[in-house]
């Protein structure tokens, strides 16, 4: 595939991945554990590109880390040491001509080490690093920041147009739960051999020197590297922050950052810019891990890879119908970077253009997963079809997930309070929005949630990786008069927001898809309306600040607008209009004026995280069915009030107090007809 502006371009990749580090043991004994998922990250980024991509000249080094072996099982040529990592960025730079395209992604650990320059850096100085398989050895270099950047600028410099993911972080620590995290909790005073293979010492500094001159801060959010045109990166995490990996799917793990930018680039194509990209990655992973945001640097609004091509879609066909068994197979599987729970949309029988969306049959999900083919579960028929209406043959395109109805719940076995746990667990009975499941906290099945008791004898409700999820309020004690029950009640309230926060319509085929523009701004000094910072970063306000939310339309079509606030006490309401269920704006134009809200905090907070999330619709709906009051106050239903609408059934499916289904899925309602985005601001007690 060659970009439709230069068709002669062409495109290369390297894909580095480390499991397994060798013997490296560091000055203060710490040494980097070995990981799980990041090999597997590289095969199915190679895998997605080969589909995609099948000319893409590919540099691929890895280090797996294989059971019971003391070494990869790569020869030492493939390995990704400092030596070897040098030189494939050397040979990938010279092979590549101007207009190219060069896509870099990097999965292992990331590091912090006493710096090589202290005329940049100062005495005390530290360089962001990729830490390379050998580290451990007596010749174990790091690939520092510096150096990275000087072989970027090289790159831009010729002419070539970069992307570059790194989904690794600066610091690591110590989680409880599914997640390992990629980085190690210490600045690394080992001495290493100082002599760069990239570059001289007055190269790499006059470099830095060159493009982080008139900036107030050597690197941006990411913490990696200095702003630079020509290159877009991805990084998995702002430099405070850690990069888990996780068994999304399952009991194989991948990077967070990968595995949702992969499954984004099936659901969204290649059309769209990393901003757009960006937003979803920031949705999918910031929800799941409130500490890992990732971050977006350099050139936010240029399409996907520079190609300007149509986006690509994964069809596939219907290989053999199972009517009995309520299942189909299709021709799709592992090589093709799908994993189970994907789920299809199933056409009419002679159907091609899949942007007719009135000609979908069913939605199915897949449940045996296999290397070229697999079995999928006929999860839902649409409009007035029956299942009869599935054809061997027909086409079936790749959709999003769908929104969890369920939450699984780990109770962690060290609890001393377990026993009353247990005891309110019947609370749940008949509710269907969380589900207890066994296992301590190295079980393979993944949960959204985990239970345990501090030091203090306080429950805590723990993310995926085992961080304490913040503003609980009030404190919850062992012992206390029904502290365990309403411990069960917060799991529910945290699984509908989530549910809410998950609504989103991916649909590749929506001809409503990024046609909202939606800014977060905030006054200048004429009063005239600018962004907050650079494209991926999440704006920090006090308490009592104004801030303005741009919203434009750039449909050909009339839309329908609402605005809703989910707020730091787990309340979900609307901002925007006020006594009405929406504003309507006309094609090309834009909310005038502003909207304008005030930052603030409820009692007892310090710190929270506002999501404003606003819906578009062509017809007059209703989002009362989504509205949740804070955490610990009784929610009031709709009344009276009867769905109008296909979307408002979506809704009131989500905000069901007994949901029939474990999931629901946006793919089933006219996808033509909604759409949303959605801004994030932090707020801080002033």
């Amino acid at each position: 595939m060659t970009d439709q502006t230069n068709p002669t371009a062409k495109f290369h990749a390297l894909l580095i991945g480390i499991d397994r580090y060798l013997p490296n043991r560091l000055s203060d004994g710490s040494s980097y554990p070995n990981l799980g998922g990041c090999v597997r990250d590289i095969n199915h980024v190679e895998t997605y590109l080969l589909n995609t991509r099948p000319e893409t000249q590919i540099f691929k080094l890895t280090a797996s880390n294989v059971d019971g072996s003391m070494t990869p099982k790569e020869p030492p040529e493939q390995l990704p040491t400092y030596k070897n990592i040098v030189k494939k960025f050397e040979e990938l730079t010279r092979v590549a001509h101007s207009g190219d395209f060069v896509y870099i992604h990097y999965s292992g650990h990331g590091g912090r080490t006493k710096t090589n320059y202290s005329k940049l850096k100062g005495d005390d100085g530290v360089d962001e690093t990729l830490v390379p398989t050998d580290i451990g050895k007596p010749e174990g270099q790091y690939l520092r920041d510096i150096e990275l950047a000087f072989i970027l600028k090289k790159m831009v410099d010729k002419g070539l147009v970069v992307t570059i993911v790194l989904d690794s972080c600066h610091s690591g620590g110590a989680v409880r739960g599914d997640a390992n995290i990629r980085g190690l909790n210490v600045v690394d005073e080992t001495p290493r051999p100082t002599e760069s293979l990239v570059a001289t010492p007055e190269e790499l500094v006059a470099t830095w020197e060159t493009l982080t001159r008139g900036t107030r801060n050597v690197t941006d959010a990411s913490g990696w590297l200095p702003e630079q045109k020509g290159y877009t990166l991805l990084a998995a995490c702002r430099d405070n922050e850690l990069a888990r990996e996780f068994p999304f799917d399952g009991k194989e793990k991948n990077g967070a950052l990968t595995y949702w930018f992969l499954d984004s680039l099936k659901k969204l194509g290649t059309g769209v810019t990393y901003k757009v990209l960006h937003n979803r990655l920031l949705a999918n992973i910031h929800s799941q891990f409130e500490e890992q945001m990732p971050m977006l640097q350099g050139e936010s609004d240029r399409l996907i890879f520079g190609s300007n091509s149509v986006a690509y879609q994964l069809t596939v066909p219907v290989m053999q119908v199972a009517l009995a068994q309520k299942q189909v197979r299709l021709q799709v599987g592992e090589a093709n970077g799908v994993l189970k729970g994907a789920e299809f949309a199933i056409y009419s029988l002679g159907i091609a253009d899949i942007k007719q969306t009135d000609k979908r049959v069913a939605l199915v999900q897949i449940t045996e997963l296999g290397a070229v083919d697999s079995w999928a579960e006929i999860k839902q028929v649409l409009g007035d079809n029956t299942i009869e209406n599935i054809k061997l043959g027909a086409t079936a395109l790749l959709l999003h997930p769908s929104v969890k109805l369920v939450r699984k719940v780990r109770l962690l076995p060290s609890l001393s309070a377990l026993p009353e746990l247990e005891t309110a667990k019947p609370t749940v009975e008949g509710n269907a929005w969380i589900e207890f499941v066994s296992g301590d906290e190295k079980s393979d099945e993944a949960v959204a949630y985990q239970v345990s008791v501090n030091s203090k004898g306080e429950y805590e409700i723990l993310d995926p990786s085992g961080i304490p999820i913040a503003n609980l309020q009030p404190v919850l004690k062992v012992g206390e008069p029904n502290a365990a029950a309403n411990v069960v009640s917060r799991l529910v309230h945290l699984s509908k927001y989530q549910a809410v926060l998950q609504l989103d319509n991916d649909d590749p085929t929506s001809a409503l898809a990024g046609k909202i523009k939606v800014e977060l701004c905030k006054a200048g000094k004429n009063r005239e309306l600018k962004p907050f910072d650079e494209p991926g970063n999440v704006p920090t306000l006090n308490t009592d600040e104004f801030a303005y939310l741009s919203i434009r339309n750039e449909s050909s079509q009339t839309l329908n607008i609402t605005v809703l606030a989910l707020q730091p006490d787990w309340s979900i309401g609307k901002l925007h209009p006020s006594g009405a269920d929406f504003v309507i704006l006309e094609a090309g134009r834009e909310i005038k004026p502003p909207i304008r809200f005030r930052t603030s905090l409820p009692e007892g907070y310090t710190e929270g995280a506002d999501i404003l999330k606003v819906f578009a619709t062509l017809s007059g709906t209703s989002f009362d069915w989504l509205k949740l009051p804070a955490l610990g106050e009784h929610r009031k239903g709709v009344e009276g009030r009867r769905p109008s609408n296909p979307l408002e059934d979506l809704m009131a499916a989500i905000g069901n107090e007994n949901p029939a289904n474990k999931n629901v899925s946006p793919a089933a309602y006219p996808s033509d007809e909604w759409t949303t985005e959605q801004v994030k601001l932090i707020v801080k007690r002033s």
